[in-house]
C-alpha cells in the first residue's frame, strides 16, 4: 500500500503562487513506475481532477481550468510529486490531494494523501 503525504498548501492572495510537495513510499510499491496526478475538492463540490503525469515525467495533462497556470512534475529519485501553482484564482481554493494512478479517470477511486487546503482569498 502506499502513503502520500502532501504539503505546501496555505493562503494566498489572488494573482499569488503556491507549490505543493507529495512524498510517497509503500512496501513493495516503485513510484517511478506509476502515473500520478493532483485532485481537488471545493466546499460544497465533488472531487476534480486537476492535473496528471507519466511515471517517466514526459507526459503531462492538465485541467482546462488550470492549463497555462499550473505545472506538475516529479522526482523519482526523491519519490516525490509537486505542483506549481502560479495566478491563483479564488475558484481554485479547495482541498489538494496528491493521487496514485490516472487521475483524469480516476479522480473519486484513486487512492491519495489526507490534502492540504489551499486558500485563495484577499
Amino acid at each position: 500500500e502506499v502513503q502520500l503525504v502532501e504539503s505546501g498548501g496555505g493562503l494566498v492572495e489572488p494573482g499569488g503562487s503556491l507549490r505543493l510537495s507529495c512524498a510517497a513510499s509503500g512496501s513493495g510499491w516503485t513510484f517511478r513506475y506509476y502515473p500520478m496526478g493532483w485532485v481537488r475538492q471545493a466546499p460544497g463540490k465533488g472531487l476534480e481532477w486537476v492535473s496528471f503525469i507519466s511515471g517517466s515525467g514526459y507526459a503531462t495533462d492538465y485541467a482546462d481550468s488550470v492549463k497555462g497556470r499550473f505545472t506538475i512534475s516529479r522526482d523519482n529519485a526523491k519519490n516525490s510529486l509537486y505542483l506549481q501553482m502560479n495566478t491563483l484564482k479564488p475558484e481554485d481554493s479547495a482541498v489538494y490531494y496528491c493521487a496514485e494512478g490516472d487521475v483524469r479517470t480516476s479522480a473519486t477511486t484513486a487512492q491519495r494523501g489526507q490534502g492540504t487546503q489551499v486558500t485563495v482569498s484577499s
